[in-house]
């Protein structure tokens, strides 16, 4: 398909572009850029897009989902985890090791491409484990599971408690030049837990997770980065402290980055009055200093990415006691519009957003993506800031539902999802 994208404002972190030209798709890849393709109007094998008011910006990537295949194909599986993506504006997604198998193998990383490449929605990259069965235990074959296709080790979901195996897997990676993403969560301080620690848990009557509980894992994976050499990624980040953590090291120089995710943005531990399980997550919703704390370290760059944590899971496991439900909320739907708010609030700038949200990401996954440069793959979204809309889970293409958006009016969205040259999503 040759495609020409006509009139967008075109915001471009890696080229430092913010203004209103043409774009054109030739071959899958990105052909032209400026003021003047848009000449290549009269051919007739063009198709045109008038994105007159419209962003256009390298395709989003979300660094941080759960697709739940195999295993758990009940709740999500490779196909719909990445039509989810495509109507969220994603066009690159990474999906965690926590199935069943768990992702510890060549055999199960190759799986999951080969269903990616059956779907041929989206680009979707495997992270691996970082332990066999992700038990904490023993390491796995980092290069076995690199040459199969896994672009990073995590054993999300699960904390490495084991500090000798954590510093082996920062080692075995850096050798490797692979992100491993670390899951802070001291799981002895966190034991039995279903909320954060505070007044909101005290009066629901529910067991409190302190924040030391990923503070002191921060900690730990900080220092034994620091001591190695070695670069070190924290998920989700959700407290104050972690945050200062990770703004500390920065400032002496340790190859440390981190995310965090919209609902701890977003929410605060409030949301749970109602003991709604959809608002159950892990690392669980903070206070509003905590929110507050990673508006600010998203807004200087101390958190480099904004991630969903797309965790799907059906109501045989939400619509249950709360002490009981399962952690995690679906997100790739919605975290676009979510981090927008960001932009509406004066926290972050639109090229901003567009760093945290593509060209970060890809730095940090160290794929060939997150940019529109001439000769790139054409890998673009299209988003219209003023388009607002009601979260309507039915309409949803994720196969679970568990959102505590499910009814907020949202402002913004992705109208146009290309991948590889090729139109993978339109909005009506």
């Amino acid at each position: 398909m040759r495609l020409l994208l006509r009139g967008g404002r075109i915001i471009d972190p890696s080229q430092q572009l913010d203004d209103q030209m043409d774009l054109l798709i030739e071959g899958g890849t990105i052909a032209g850029l400026g003021k003047e393709p848009s000449r290549a109007g009269a051919e007739a094998d063009l198709t045109i897009l008038e994105l007159h008011g419209k962003l256009v910006v390298p395709g989003l990537i979300d660094m941080h989902t759960h697709l739940r295949e195999p295993g758990f194909e009940y709740k999500e599986t490779v196909r719909t985890g990445s039509l989810a993506a495509a109507a969220g504006g994603f066009t690159s997604i990474a999906c965690m090791p926590n199935t069943d198998p768990v992702n510890d193998n060549g055999s199960v990383t190759e799986f999951i491409l080969r269903r990616a490449r059956q779907c041929g929605v989206v680009n979707v990259y495997p992270v691996a484990a970082v332990s066999k069965n992700s038990e904490g235990a023993v390491i796995t074959e980092f290069a076995d599971l690199r040459d199969a296709g896994a672009v990073a080790f995590s054993d999300d979901g699960k904390s490495v408690m084991n500090s000798g195996l954590m510093r082996r897997a920062l080692e075995y990676a850096h050798s490797l030049g692979m992100p491993v993403i670390s899951h802070c969560e001291d799981t002895d301080l966190a034991a039995g837990g279903a909320a954060n620690e505070g007044v909101v848990a005290t009066r629901l009557g529910l067991r409190g997770i302190p924040n030391i509980a990923e503070d002191l894992m921060v900690g730990r994976d900080i220092a034994i980065a620091e001591y190695t050499g070695t670069a070190v990624h924290i998920a989700h980040v959700s407290t104050a402290g972690a945050v200062e953590l990770i703004r500390g090291a920065k400032r002496r120089g340790v190859k440390v980055t981190a995310e965090s995710a919209p609902h701890h943005f977003t929410l605060t531990d409030e949301a749970l009055e109602d003991y709604d399980t959809n608002a159950k997550v892990n690392p669980p919703l903070r206070t509003l200093a905590d929110v507050n704390a990673v508006k600010e370290g998203l807004k200087d760059g101390t958190l480099d990415a904004i991630a969903s944590d797309h965790a799907p899971h059906s109501t045989l496991e939400k619509d249950v006691e709360f002490d009981y439900a399962a952690c995690g909320t679906i997100g790739l739907e919605t975290s676009l519009a979510l981090s927008l708010r960001l932009v509406e609030e004066g926290v972050l700038t639109l090229t901003q957003l567009v760093a945290r949200m593509s060209t970060n990401p890809a730095g940090i996954l160290k794929i060939p993506k997150g940019t529109l440069k001439v000769g790139a793959d054409a890998d673009v979204t299209v988003i219209d800031p003023d388009d607002e809309w009601i979260v309507d889970t039915r309409t949803f293409q994720s196969l679970s539902k568990n959102t505590p958006f499910n009814g907020w009016r949202l402002r913004g969205r992705a109208v146009v999802t290309i991948v590889g040259g090729d139109i993978k999503y339109r909005s009506r």
